[in-house]
C-alpha cells in the first residue's frame, strides 16, 4: 500500500469536509464520516472526481459500537487508519443558570467523549505502523471562554487538555497529538449560528481580528495536512492557533 489511509469526523461539511478533501489531496485515502452517511456525499464525490479515494461513514462520535463498527469498515476497505481529525462537535448556547444535565451530558458525549472514542478505535492501528498522526479540532472558546457556552467551551476546553495528555502518552509510540483551535470561520454552522445568534456586524467582528478577515475552511485544512504530515513529526501536544491573530497567547 502506497497511501495513509485517515479518518476525518464531521466531513460532510465545514471545517470537515475542507480537511477530507486536502488529505486526499495529499495523497491519504478518506473515511469522510458524519451522523449522517447520506450527508458525506458531496465531500465523497469531490475527492473521488479528483482523483482520489473516499468512502462514507455514518456514526455518533459518541456512540462506541457505531465507532468501532466504522472504523472496521474503512480498515477493510482502505488498510489501517494512521491519521485521525476529530473535527465532530456540536456547539451550545444556553446560559448558565438553564443548563440541565441531559444538556450538559449531550455536548461532552459529543465533544470530548467521541474524540476519545475515534482515538481508541484506530490507535491499534497506528501502534502497529509506529506512526500515527491525531489532530483534534477545539475551538478558540475553549482559549477565552464565551458568554452563554459555557458547556460548549468547557467541552472544547477538554480537547485540548486531552491532547496534551494524549501527546506525552503516545509519544514514545511514534504517535503525535495535536489540536487547532479555529476562529471564526466563514461556510460553518457554528459559525453561522453564532453570527446570527449574537447579530454581530462583520465590520465590527473583523476589529478584533488583526489579520482584518475572516477564516475560511481551507485556512484550518492547510494547517490539518501540515501536522499530519512527515514534517511536522517533532510537532506534539501543542495548540496551534488558526483565528488570524484573535487569539495570541
Amino acid at each position: 500500500m502506497d497511501y495513509r489511509v485517515a479518518l476525518v469526523t464531521g466531513a460532510a461539511a465545514g471545517i470537515g469536509a475542507a480537511c477530507a478533501r486536502r488529505l486526499a489531496q495529499d495523497g491519504m485515502a478518506v473515511g469522510v464520516l458524519d451522523l449522517d452517511v447520506e450527508r458525506c456525499a458531496d465531500t465523497v464525490k469531490a475527492i473521488t472526481e479528483a482523483g482520489g479515494k473516499a468512502m462514507a461513514l455514518g456514526a455518533d462520535v459518541s456512540n462506541r459500537a457505531q465507532v468501532f463498527a466504522e472504523v472496521e469498515k474503512l480498515r477493510d476497505a482502505f488498510g489501517p487508519v494512521t491519521v485521525l481529525v476529530n473535527n465532530a462537535g456540536v456547539t451550545d448556547f444556553t446560559p448558565f443558570e438553564e443548563i440541565q444535565d441531559d444538556r450538559w451530558d449531550f455536548v461532552f458525549a459529543v465533544n470530548t467523549r467521541g474524540p476519545m472514542l475515534c482515538a481508541q478505535a484506530v490507535l491499534p492501528d497506528m501502534k502497529a505502523a509506529h506512526w500515527g498522526r491525531i489532530v483534534n479540532i477545539s475551538s478558540s472558546s475553549a482559549q477565552t471562554g464565551a458568554i452563554n457556552m459555557i458547556t460548549y467551551s468547557a467541552s472544547k476546553g477538554a480537547v485540548v487538555t486531552m491532547t496534551r495528555s494524549m501527546a506525552q502518552e503516545f509519544g514514545p509510540l511514534g504517535i503525535t497529538v495535536n489540536n487547532i483551535p479555529p476562529g471564526s470561520v466563514m461556510g460553518t454552522i457554528m459559525s453561522e449560528a453564532n453570527r446570527d445568534r449574537f447579530q454581530i456586524p462583520t465590520e465590527v467582528l473583523l476589529q478584533t481580528v488583526p489579520v482584518r478577515r475572516l477564516g475560511e475552511t481551507a485556512d484550518i485544512a492547510h494547517a490539518c495536512s501540515w501536522l499530519c504530515s512527515e514534517g511536522a513529526g517533532y510537532v506534539t501536544g501543542q495548540t496551534i492557533g488558526v483565528n488570524g491573530g484573535r487569539v495570541v497567547s
